[in-house]
């Protein structure tokens, strides 16, 4: 469902754009093995950021950005897997709706508060609207003898304009239910979708990770301490 390309932060910094993709949800093993190969050890780089995502659901582009936390989008993209195609629609279609959808905690609240809303999935102009209103759960009675002359696409747009909205994933609107925010922080996470964790310390790790991380860290010293170029006056 989410791909985001992890960053490591110290290294973009210093001019060098060292990441990759992590396919969400994931494990806290495939967050370890990702931070190793890209230098994130917490003890010279600790620090990292996203600098691209991967949607399956296209409309959470725009809604996530640079600095979420793995472990919010790891338990938002488990809630979205868990979702059938029906449940995905109307997702989508409440992101278009624009309420609660600043940043993973919020899209979390919306990914567990989709009863709030009334989603027609066939439906994607007024005129269809106006038809599935009338006709399918018959909000208003039409006398056989007006039904040809009747403005279905006029009916439609007065629910639109009622506070309902079309979107490429058909009609959403909100059935006046009220909206719980069951995910108040990152303490609200259940521990199996917490996965950010830094790969194994030294002592820990294979004879050839511990010599890959010591050249790492007497490199990283080497551009530290090297001396700036000359200002040449002009």
């Amino acid at each position: 469902m989410i791909e985001a390309y992890i960053t490591n932060l110290g290294k973009y910094v210093g001019g060098d754009l060292c990441g990759e993709y992590l396919k969400l949800p994931a494990s806290q093993e495939d967050v370890q093995a990702l931070l190793s190969r890209i230098g994130v050890d917490g003890v010279l780089y600790e620090e990292v950021f996203i600098t691209d995502y991967k949607m399956g659901v296209a409309s959470l582009h725009g809604c996530l950005d640079e600095y979420e936390s793995i472990d919010e989008l790891n338990y938002l993209a488990s809630l979205l897997d868990d979702m059938d195609e029906g449940d995905i629609e109307k997702f989508e279609a409440a992101i278009a709706y624009g309420e609660h959808t600043n940043g993973a905690g919020e899209l979390i609240n919306l990914a567990q508060n989709l009863d709030c809303y009334e989603h027609y999935s066939e439906v994607t102009t007024e005129e269809e609207l106006g038809y599935y209103l009338i006709d399918e759960l018959g909000m208003l009675n039409i006398p056989e003898d007006l039904v040809n002359y009747f403005d279905y696409e006029a009916y439609g747009r007065d629910a639109v304009l009622n506070g309902g909205i079309l979107t490429d994933a058909g009609y959403m609107q909100h059935n006046g239910s009220g909206f719980t925010e069951y995910y108040g922080g990152r303490d609200d996470i259940p521990d199996e979708y917490k996965i950010f964790a830094y790969p194994d310390p030294p002592e820990k790790m294979p004879i050839k990770q511990q010599l890959e991380m010591y050249g790492r860290m007497v490199s990283a010293r080497a551009d530290n301490h090297r001396p700036a170029p000359e200002r040449v006056e002009r």
